[in-house]
């Protein structure tokens, strides 16, 4: 008796548990006064299911690489400085190689050293230039660059991932796919277009040196120096107007927005709206050393490729510190701020696909699973009352335990409910009954041997406790590779299968035995069992 008063104080305090956490689910109950004593979460539905968008992002991976080699040249030339070694700023050839030139050729055994120790590149050529300076050819590996590529999409996965929870979107689901490419679904999204600039926003900061000796003519029909590049510059007017003008930068950038630690929206003396930005202790210290070193010269604030400031640079700025300024509104100011805040993209992405999926169709395609499941299992309920009679109701009752534990653990655990994901629940469904029927069987031959029928309960439990275990375990072991390798859909059907499985296992054999066990305690041991 005690061990019976104890499991159903176990099956109590579970189903107090299941409710609590899927009734928040139910709308009318969540904004109900009882709903604000429930747990928050509730059960989240995918985009098959709510609606949403879908983007497929392309991460442009030469860029990254540039960039990438350009931070490298800039350390390899900071590190032989510490050395005495000097050498001219860095060139990037192209996305795997790059050129400097040492100016005294009698540094080079020592330059080597540097190479070999501090940086991943290797020599492909050292070239003496005649003026006793030495041309460097330097190259990196193949496998820096599949690491590269594999730190540039998880770190843009990371950064998209921070943006779209900063936007307060839900059950995202973000994920890598082949040739680069970011798979973002955003389920249950009501701004659609806002999102999609937040999340396609590059906000690829950069600060590089502006050119002034170029000719603005010659540039414009496409002559210009080696390392230098066209861009424009966006000049934004006291009145509210703007304009575009033709500006020549140093190609490579010499600070980027990887340093940031924090981004504000602030207003200037006009009432403007302006992203004022903090960087970290390395980030402030290149700020201070590069501002200090180019007094009086431009310096380009580049977002995205476009210049939206240069301005003179009159000291040397220290304490880690700049602004953005632009004709921003205060919303596109906030959403700067909070994609700087997030972290920059180590690349630039473009949306190579986007789908919207509208509300009806998600509408439909749950009114039609949630007819299947309740089609499906009001069958199962009729059959089994009529084939087990009083056994068929105990089956009835721990069948609809099953159905609200699932519920429960998909709100418990965070998890998606998809459209396969219903699947999975009818399929349970299924399953369960199976559990019970092998339950079942196992008591009926125990009865026709002629044992009593809590001698038969017993015995039947036993031999069929194994067999349901045995068949189970080998499912849930194939739910758990389909969500590891699964996407999307697929991991939301291994979810509700591997949740049912278990709470099927729990109220077959555990809370159904209960019922039995409370049947046969207050009768005598010749008393029959409609089974």
């Amino acid at each position: 008796m005690q061990s019976l008063r104890l499991r159903i104080f176990v099956t109590l305090a579970v189903l107090v548990l299941g409710l609590a956490y899927m009734l928040p689910s139910i709308p009318s109950v969540k904004q109900s006064p009882l709903g604000t004593l429930l747990p928050e979460d509730t059960v989240s539905l995918g985009l098959d299911l709510k609606g949403g968008i879908h983007l497929t992002l392309g991460v442009d991976m030469d860029t990254a690489m540039h960039n990438n080699l350009s931070r490298l040249g800039d350390d390899l030339r900071a590190t032989a400085r510490d050395e005495d070694i000097f050498v001219l700023r860095p060139n990037v050839l192209s996305s795997s190689r790059l050129e400097v030139v040492l100016i005294k050729s009698e540094q080079k055994s020592d330059f080597d050293s540097v190479i070999e120790k501090y940086s991943p590149f290797t020599i492909e050529e050292a070239r003496n230039m005649g003026d006793g300076k030495v041309r460097y050819l330097l190259s990196v590996s193949p496998q820096y660059r599949d690491e590269l590529t594999r730190l540039t999409m998880d770190q843009a996965i990371k950064t998209i991932r921070n943006r779209i929870d900063q936007f307060g979107v839900a059950e995202p689901d973000i994920r890598r796919q082949q040739d680069n490419r970011i798979q973002v679904q955003l389920p249950g999204l009501q701004d659609p277009e806002r999102a999609i600039n937040i999340v396609g926003q590059t906000a690829h900061l950069e600060f590089k040196m502006v050119d002034d000796s170029a000719d603005i003519e010659k540039a414009l029909v496409g002559v210009l120096a080696p390392g230098r590049e066209l861009s424009t510059l966006i000049t934004t007017h006291p009145g509210g107007g703007q304009s575009e003008s033709p500006i020549v930068l140093r190609r490579d950038a010499v600070l980027t927005g990887e340093y940031i630690t924090d981004a504000r929206v602030q207003l200037d003396q006009w009432n403007k709206p302006y992203v004022a930005i903090s960087f970290n202790t390395r980030g402030g210290t290149i700020f201070a050393n590069l501002t200090g070193e180019n007094v009086n010269k431009r310096m380009a604030i580049v977002l995205d490729g476009k210049v939206h400031s240069a301005p003179v640079i009159q000291e040397r700025i220290s304490g880690g510190k700049a602004s953005i300024t632009g004709n921003f509104t205060n919303e596109e100011a906030r959403d700067l701020a909070v994609v700087l805040r997030a972290g920059s993209l180590p690349a630039p992405v473009v949306i190579m696909e986007q789908r919207t999926v509208g509300p009806s169709l998600g509408q439909e395609s749950i009114d039609k699973g949630i007819t299947a499941a309740l089609v499906g299992m009001a069958l199962v309920l009729a059959f089994m009352i009529i084939y087990y009679g009083f056994a068929g109701l105990v089956a009835d009752i721990v069948l609809c335990l099953n159905i609200m534990l699932i519920m429960s653990g998909l709100a418990l655990f965070g998890a998606t409910l998809t459209l396969p994901g219903i699947a999975g629940i009818i399929l349970t469904i299924g399953m369960a009954v199976d559990a019970n029927v092998i339950i079942f069987e196992r008591i009926r031959e125990e009865m026709r041997r002629g044992l009593t029928v809590r001698a038969a309960i017993a015995e039947g439990y036993e031999r069929a406790t194994l067999t349901i275990l045995d068949a189970n375990v080998t499912t849930v072991i194939a739910a758990i590779i389909l969500y590891q390798f699964g996407t999307g859909p697929v991991r939301g059907f291994a979810v509700t299968l591997t949740l049912g499985i278990l709470s099927s296992m729990f109220t077959a054999i555990f809370v159904s035995r209960i019922f039995f066990d409370l049947y046969t305690k207050s009768r005598s041991e010749s008393a029959k069992l409609s089974i």
